[in-house]
């Protein structure tokens, strides 16, 4: 089996900033409990700042991840398999970055081989890479779109995102049961309607069952 390994530019890293400590985290997390009217130094809340900040670790992990390595490593030993290769209901877990709120959905991420494979993990610790940030949908698609394509020159890729908005449904206009669904159509899959169609089906009408797993 040949393995290829390429070091292709990094198409999104994380900022330049100087990241705080972990105490001035700690700190913050203090600042906003005072701010919603509670009483930090409580028994109940004595040590939620620190739990808290483990948890944004965790959170937002995806800032200390390069989604262009995740894919260095791909495979050429495919006897001549040139179909598409789907990946679906992958789990989503992301921030809003406008309310600091979770987005739980779906995605749906399939590409066309041409000369080379990529491990299907992958694909979702790419998606993974980008989720794990603060986002807008919008923008989470193309970036994984665009790094797959950038990465694996694939004759095409398509990703699919359906996801629920907290910062929807839990605030603002409280509109519960909302599906955002969002697509990112590259080479075959937006040149060639019959190409988009097959995706289409393969990936089926999710959107009523998306959430309720």
């Amino acid at each position: 089996m040949n393995i290829i390994t390429t070091t292709p530019p990094r198409t999104d890293g994380p900022g330049t900033r100087e990241r705080p400590s972990r105490e001035e985290a700690e700190a913050a997390i203090r600042t906003l409990l005072l701010w919603a009217g509670d009483d930090p130094e409580r028994e109940g809340l004595r040590d939620t700042p620190s739990r808290v900040a483990r948890a944004y670790r965790e959170f937002f992990v995806g800032y200390d991840t390069d989604p262009v390595a995740v894919l260095e490593r791909t495979f050429e030993e495919t006897d001549g398999y040139d179909e598409i290769v789907l990946l679906r209901d992958i789990r989503l877990e992301s921030t809003c970055e406008h309310h600091m709120a979770p987005i739980i959905g779906r995605v749906h991420v399939a590409y066309l081989p041409h000369r080379r494979v990529v491990g299907i993990s992958k694909l979702a610790r790419v998606v993974d890479a980008y989720a794990k940030r603060l986002q807008i949908q919008e923008k989470l698609t193309a970036q994984i779109a665009n790094t797959i394509q950038d990465v694996l020159e694939p004759r095409g890729v398509a990703v699919v995102i359906e996801a629920a908005h907290q910062c929807m449904t839990t605030r603002g206009v409280h509109k519960p049961g909302v599906t955002m669904v969002t697509s990112r159509m590259l080479g075959a899959f937006r040149d060639n309607a019959a190409t988009r169609r097959e995706l289409l089906a393969m990936i089926g009408n999710r959107g009523s069952t998306i959430l309720s797993e």
